[in-house]
């Protein structure tokens, strides 16, 4: 065999070889399944077969079958190979489908077999399945409530023809001394409501019945006995009159024994479904005879069994219990009560230095006495103010003093009881306007005649300041300022000085958090003109801090400021020592801020 290839070889050989003088057209020999392609080196011309063919391109090309090799190999993973002539193709196996949605391919554009997810067709496992996508596959498995027909879990409906067919309970069964109430089906999750039978009561166990997902009724577990309502109760003072029986409807009556009445109450029991007795409230007092009489009282109101006191005029009160009651025993319960002459526990009430009570206590007895102050405050200016407090004494003196923490500027009505007698006495006072706080501030020297001054006030302030008046003083020699000097908004009421005057006046209410105020600017302020101030001239500003309440005026000043910073003595005199002593305090302290300040209107 190796012989006779050579020998073909060779003729072939010689066949090719051209007669001298002839050239040889190479592309007229190809194979009708060959292709002339030039020789890569370029000296000619070469028969190549055709994709899909294979041999030496000029006497033979007979097709390649690719398929030979493996199908996973050649067309990839889950795939069937088709050989054709002089070329192939590809198919996906069952469950799988091709990327580019063609029937058939040639995986030379990255098209393969990818799985189908059959779970994505709605009903692939029919009414009350569920569906798993597998490889290549799926499967299927009923769902709570469902179970499997015509085969077992999991199943492949065309394949095992199973399906799922719903739980059916069918009717439930009677159980005994019971009655079936409602239901609500009999499939899965159904409900079956039971009730006991007529003459029988409830007493445990759950009374529904539920479809469980095997096809049985899980259920009921009641108890139902038979109503008995056992014996009636008893109540103290009466006889029943009764038959015996304890079955609903049956009847008890009660009646009061000799020697006591129903004072009150039904005297019917009866036996209900509930199998308990209806409630009975009937109460049997005893007659105890005429009523209790007690020294230095009257009878406010009675009956049979309760009496009520009450002492008569020029008598109070003194300890002990108001009511006598009939006793079961038919003997009165006496009242303890005690009368005594009236004399005031509480006299002399007066109010000392606008917050200490003084009074006298009148006693009857050694025992010690509790007091009870309270105290409410309004004022007339301010609606919405209220000042409430509660105090307590305890003492067997018969002076007594208490001091109470009362607001300037308050109407206050004041009462002292004394708990043990029973007695309440009341005053009434008013509190009195005090001198407000001197404003505190930074204190400066000028070289301006036009000087800005600047004040801090705290935004939580509650004082009785109603206003603030600036004053200018100018400097000449020795200098005397009244910080008590007329009070009053209306521009029309002249300081008794020629020389010193009011150049601004600031309502409280305009004043805020941060204020810079500047002396001489020109401008109006409460109705008062804020002067330019003469050059070459030396100033002293001053701040006062005015309370007013109806005709009451009270002040406090302090030195704010000096212009052009000459160097003279300034002496304060006022009406009062202790207003004086305040204004020289407040220049000691000139230059410490307590965050006051008041804002430009």
């Amino acid at each position: 065999m190796e012989r006779n290839r050579a020998m073909i070889v060779v003729i072939l050989l010689i066949a090719e070889v051209p007669a001298k003088g002839h050239i040889l057209d190479v592309c007229a020999t190809c194979h009708s399944n060959a292709n002339c392609d030039d020789k890569s080196e370029g000296s000619g011309k070469v028969c190549n077969c055709k994709y899909g063919f294979v041999g030496n391109g000029r006497t033979f090309c007979q097709d390649k079958d690719e398929c030979q090799i493996d199908a996973n190999q050649i067309c990839g993973q889950h795939t069937t190979c088709q050989n054709t002539y002089g070329s192939y193709y590809c198919t996906c196996l069952a469950g799988y489908s091709p990327s580019n949605d063609m029937a058939v391919f040639i995986p030379n554009d990255g098209t393969h077999c990818q799985d189908n997810d059959e779970c994505r067709i709605a009903g692939s496992c029919g009414a009350g399945a569920q569906c798993r996508n597998l490889e290549g596959s799926f499967d299927c498995s009923c769902q709570l409530g469902y179970q499997v027909h015509n085969g077992v879990e999991p199943f492949h409906p065309p394949r095992d023809k199973a399906s799922c067919k719903v739980v059916d309970c069918g009717q439930p069964a009677s159980v005994e001394d019971t009655v079936l109430l409602s239901v609500t089906g009999t499939t899965y999750s159904s409900v079956a409501t039971f009730v006991c039978d007529e003459g029988f009561v409830w007493r445990s166990g759950d009374n529904s019945s539920v479809c469980g997902a095997d096809g049985l009724w899980k259920g009921p577990n009641m108890v139902c006995e038979e109503i008995r309502c056992g014996p009636p109760l008893t109540l103290p003072h009466t006889n029943l009159r009764w038959d015996g029986t304890s079955r609903p409807g049956s009847v008890v009556l009660y009646e009061c024994m000799d020697g006591f009445y129903q004072m009150s109450g039904n005297n019917i029991s009866t036996c209900l479904l509930s199998g308990q007795w209806g409630e009975v409230s009937v109460k049997c007092k005893a007659k105890c005879g005429p009523i209790p009489l007690l020294a230095q009282t009257e009878v406010m109101w009675h009956n049979r069994s309760v009496v009520i006191y009450r002492c008569v005029d020029g008598y109070h009160s003194w300890r002990g219990s108001y009511a006598s009651v009939c006793g079961s025993s038919g003997v009165w319960l006496r009242a303890t009560l005690r009368c005594i002459e009236i004399k005031p526990p509480v006299n002399h009430l007066s109010v000392l230095n606008e917050k200490c009570l003084h009074w006298r206590a009148e006693k009857y007895e050694e025992d010690e006495e509790v007091y009870k102050v309270t105290y409410i405050g309004s004022r007339d200016y301010e609606r919405s103010f209220h000042d409430r407090g509660k105090r307590c004494l305890s003492s067997k003196a018969d002076q007594l003093e208490l001091c109470l923490n009362l607001l300037p500027v308050t109407n206050y009505s004041i009462s002292i009881s004394a708990l043990s007698s029973r007695f309440t006495a009341t005053i009434s006072t008013n509190t009195s306007l005090t001198v407000p706080p001197a404003p505190v501030v930074y204190y400066r020297e000028f070289e301006t005649p036009v000087p800005t001054l600047r004040l801090r006030r705290s935004p939580n302030t509650l004082d009785p300041i109603s206003l603030y008046q600036v004053f200018v003083l100018p400097v000449e020699e020795i200098m005397m300022f009244d910080c008590s000097s007329p009070v009053s908004s209306d521009i029309s009421i002249k300081i008794k000085s020629s020389t010193e005057y009011i150049t601004a006046q600031i309502d409280v209410g305009h004043v805020r958090t941060d204020m810079n105020f500047t002396v001489g600017d020109g401008l109006y302020y409460g109705g008062f003109f804020n002067a330019p101030l003469e050059n070459g001239r030396n100033y002293y500003i001053i701040l006062r801090a005015v309370s007013q309440w109806k005709s009451a005026l009270k002040s406090s000043c302090v030195l704010w400021a000096k212009v052009r910073g000459t160097s003279y003595v300034l002496r304060v005199s006022s009406l009062s020592a202790a207003a004086a002593i305040g204004l020289v305090v407040l220049v000691i302290l000139v230059g410490y801020s307590f965050n006051w300040f008041f804002k430009r209107t």
